[in-house]
């Protein structure tokens, strides 16, 4: 092993620890839990295969977790990425006081979410800002976070409050990196305004979307403190995500088995949707 390989080796090592105790041996570990199961009331751990996969596929809770992940994931991410999208190519032009909008989108990344969440859950009140300025519209009170048709909603405006600032900073850096000068030609051809962002813009932006959109994809699969701060999964388990099922099995129920079987189920979940957005995305070039 020559010299220029050893050296970087020893630059990489750094990362290679990293990645081999904070991820790969976790999830080895969690692999491993998940074939067995620990009696709650002897204590005893016994090998017990694919049986905590079967239990939860049999389980309504999980399954009703998944039904709500999906739906959640599907609304969710094609808002935020179209909201970003939008808001990266206004941004882009130059107008007066473009700035200072732009700080006001990318002001609540600066915010913990968890801040966020209490922000938002006091807004989300019986008494709260929003039903105040439903009243002074001539409008009824909602019920927002305490209604099962309302709540998966409120929680999407609130992750999206917080996720279109952070993928529209990706896009307008994606947008920046496209040359003037194509513009400018497809003007000269008489390209409309939507036939430029059809055909030059969206094409040299979708690597840039590409990344956004997996990026956000695993993010909202793993939204959990939201849930946790102001619904707790419900009402009626109407945003019981598998994240928070996950944290209810583990540490509520006790059962960490079964809470390391849903965590691999999700780790395939999430790789599955994946690897079908990069297929689709390949096929487009």
């Amino acid at each position: 092993m020559g010299r220029p390989v050893l050296v970087s080796l020893a630059f990489l090592a750094p990362a290679l620890i990293a990645l081999l105790v904070l991820r790969l041996v976790p999830a080895a570990i969690a692999f491993a839990g998940s074939l067995s199961h620990t009696s709650l009331v002897s204590g005893e751990t016994s090998f017990v295969g694919l049986g905590n996969y079967a239990t939860l596929f049999s389980d309504p809770t999980f399954l009703q977790s998944v039904r709500v992940t999906l739906l959640f994931s599907v609304i969710v991410n094609p808002l935020q990425i179209a909201a970003a999208l939008a808001l990266a190519v206004l941004y882009t032009r130059r107008f007066a006081g473009v700035r200072f909008l732009r700080v006001l989108v990318i002001l609540p990344i600066a915010v913990p979410p968890a801040v966020s969440a209490a922000i938002w859950s006091v807004a989300y009140r019986p008494d709260g800002l929003l039903n105040s300025v439903l009243s002074v519209l001539g409008l009824p009170p909602q019920p927002f976070l305490t209604s099962p048709g309302q709540a998966l909603w409120s929680l999407i405006v609130l992750l999206s409050w917080i996720g279109v600032g952070y993928w529209m900073m990706f896009l307008i850096a994606g947008l920046q990196d496209i040359p003037v000068s194509l513009y400018e030609a497809a003007a000269i051809d008489g390209a409309s305004a939507w036939a430029r962002f059809w055909h030059v813009t969206l094409p040299l932006l979708r690597r840039p979307l590409a990344f956004v959109l997996v990026a956000d994809t695993v993010s909202n699969f793993l939204v959990f403190a939201p849930v946790q701060m102001l619904t707790n999964g419900g009402p009626e388990g109407s945003t019981n995500v598998t994240m928070f099922d996950i944290f209810t099995r583990a540490y509520t129920v006790g059962d960490l088995s079964l809470a390391q079987a849903e965590v691999m189920l999700l780790v395939l979940l999430v790789l599955a949707v994946v690897i079908v957005q990069f297929r689709l995305l390949r096929g487009k070039d």
